[in-house]
Formats: C-alpha cells, structure tokens, sequence
C-alpha cells in the first residue's frame, strides 16, 4: 500500500496552511506521535481518529475533553463529507478530498442519549452489574468456646 498518497486535505478555517491526509487512517491530538499533532492546550493527548472508509472519511472522538464536531453538530462518530466543517476542540478545519463510491448515510447521533458510564462501556445493556460475592466471616470465638470444642473432642 503507497502511504505517501494524498486522501486530502483539512484546511484550517482562520487560515494556515492545509493539514495532508497521507494515510487511511490518522490520529488526531496534542502528542508529537499523533499523525496529526495540534498544539492546543484544549485539544486532548488522543483527541480522536480519522479513517478513509470505502472512499469516504469517518471521525471518532477518542473520549476526549472537549469533543468533535462536524458541521457545528457535537458528536462521537460521524461521516465527514467533502466540504465539511470538522471542529476538533474548538479549531475548525474544511474537509477536502475526493469521494469515491456510493456516499454513506450519516446516522444521526445525539451525544446526550448516552450517559458518560455507557460512552466509556462501563454501563449498559451489554454490560451485566457485578454483584458482590458474599463474604463467609469467621465465627467469633472466646476462651469458653475453646474449651468447649476440647470437651466435646474424644480424649
């Protein structure tokens, strides 16, 4: 696979230089080993991923601080189109690339239908709650109860 293809371009919107989109799949955040590195304090260390999926990109928050939008809608998934507006933290960027193939459908995904526990796969119907497995204490014994046992023992 030739990684030094362009798949396209994210254009900061205040100006700049446009970011290249050299793999299929890149992270995005704040480390210098991120694909793309934005050097804002509000974006997250592993902010979120872009993926080339059958000709079209696809953005993934990565649990971070202060989320992604596309097209000013906050979401944790979503198809960015050609021409969308994608806002990672608040730096918005214009997608540009080429699409090829059939244009997915964008299901639309409120980001308050799921409680921050179900985000992280912590809660949920796929998740069974851990009941506690009850703790056998050991009887209390005194010197009478002692002394009891021994009498009881055969000699």
């Amino acid at each position: 696979m030739d990684e030094s293809k362009l798949y396209g371009e994210l254009t900061p919107s205040g100006g700049g230089d446009p970011i290249p989109l050299l793999k299929r799949k890149l992270l995005i955040g704040r480390r210098p080993s991120c694909d793309i590195t934005l050097r804002f304090a509000n974006v997250s260390s592993h902010h979120c991923e872009l993926e080339l999926i059958n000709g079209y990109w696809f953005v993934r928050d990565l649990g971070s601080a202060n989320g992604i939008k596309v097209n000013d809608s906050r979401c944790d998934q979503k198809w960015v189109f050609p021409g969308d507006t994608l806002t990672v933290a608040k730096h918005r960027y214009e997608m540009s690339y080429h699409a090829l193939g059939e244009r997915p459908e964008n299901e639309e995904e409120n980001p308050f239908d799921r409680s921050l526990l179900e985000k992280a796969g912590l809660a949920g119907e796929g998740r069974r709650k851990r009941v506690p497995e009850p703790i056998e204490m050991p009887k209390a014994t005194t010197d009478d109860d002692v002394a009891m046992e021994w009498l009881m023992e055969d000699h």
